[in-house]
């Protein structure tokens, strides 16, 4: 019997030495497993390129190869580069796995990923339960966003959140294998026939709502999405985004929801979303709570007014 042949990428920018530890840990996770590992240093212009090739060449690593995307395109436009590349031998796999380089797979993770996927022929993409350094749970499989999840999300209020429980965005954290809408990108494996179908990511997304927008397509195409909480992967989260620090939401990030809003639901569906988070945050002021960081709800309906600004490339 044939062997899956499996691609796995991980997109680096500006970690080097975080990138080094999850690729050791995803060679650790690929014993066994017919396939290699691209790494993608996203044209980070701080020495990574190097410090990750010496890496490589010290650790004696023949399955890890380094590619320069030659262009911060973000998250989407990297992992496409890998994508597009395939394998250095020429191969066509039979599925891509993505790992964030700042994510570390449990010895089984990615097996469990792949047996899942050799299972189930009509599972197009299956995500990882994702877990912090002290085995804190993230959560890491969602439902698409709706113009309900965007006033719940808001409010932050207990009747409206059990009023719109369908709707949340990010339900409680499945126990078992469970299809989902969504999943997270931190760990994610997409079948090469499902890719061919329906295309990769679009590249007009710098960061976020990317796999959303995949997961969609996917979905509207036929194919499924699932959790597999038998894969476990550890994650930092955050290290190369500087989410966790953000004193003011990156304009990339209003980019990328207007666009996902704008391409799968329409100009006017769009204006209604953003139209639920301004009521959301009313309430929630009402009841004398911050649903989001200070200035959020305004700078995001500056920015629908304004329309398209170029976005600050300034991470991935």
């Amino acid at each position: 019997m044939t062997m899956a042949v499996l691609h796995a990428i991980i997109l680096n920018w500006r970690t080097p030495d975080m990138t080094l530890r999850s690729a050791e840990a995803l060679v650790a996770a690929m014993a066994g497993i017919d396939g290699a590992i691209t790494i993608v240093d996203n044209d980070s212009g701080d020495g990574s390129e190097g410090a990750i090739a010496r890496g490589i060449a010290e650790r004696g690593w023949d399955r890890v190869r380094l590619l320069q995307s030659g262009h911060n395109g973000g998250f989407g436009a990297g992992n496409n580069h890998a994508i597009r590349a395939g394998l250095a031998d020429g191969r066509r796999p039979d599925f891509v796995y993505l790992l964030n380089s700042d994510a570390f797979p449990a010895p089984g993770a990615v097996r469990a990923l792949l047996d899942y996927m050799l299972a189930h022929p009509q599972t197009g993409m299956a995500g990882s339960h994702i877990h912090g350094p002290e085995g804190d749970p993230h959560n890491a499989c969602f439902r698409f966003p709706s113009v309900a999840s965007e006033f719940e999300g808001a409010a932050v209020t207990g009747p409206i959140t059990r009023l719109l429980h369908r709707h949340v965005v990010a339900p409680p954290i499945p126990q078992r294998t469970t299809r989902m809408d969504w999943v997270a990108g931190a760990s994610l494996m997409m079948r090469q026939d499902m890719l061919d179908e329906i295309g990769i990511f679009d590249e007009e997304f710098f960061l976020y709502f990317e796999e959303t927008d995949l997961c969609l397509r996917a979905a509207r195409a036929g194919w499924q999405t699932d959790f597999v909480p038998a894969s476990r992967v550890m994650h930092i989260g955050s290290v190369s985004t500087g989410m966790k620090t953000w004193a003011r939401t990156p304009d990339y990030w209003f980019d990328s929801r207007r666009h996902y809003w704008r391409k799968n639901h329409g100009q006017m569906r769009y204006i209604a979303a953003t139209a639920a988070v301004v009521a959301g945050s009313m309430i929630a002021r009402l009841r004398g709570r911050r649903a989001a960081a200070p200035g959020f709800t305004r700078q995001m309906v500056a920015h629908m007014l304004a329309g398209p600004q170029p976005a600050r490339k300034e991470s991935r």
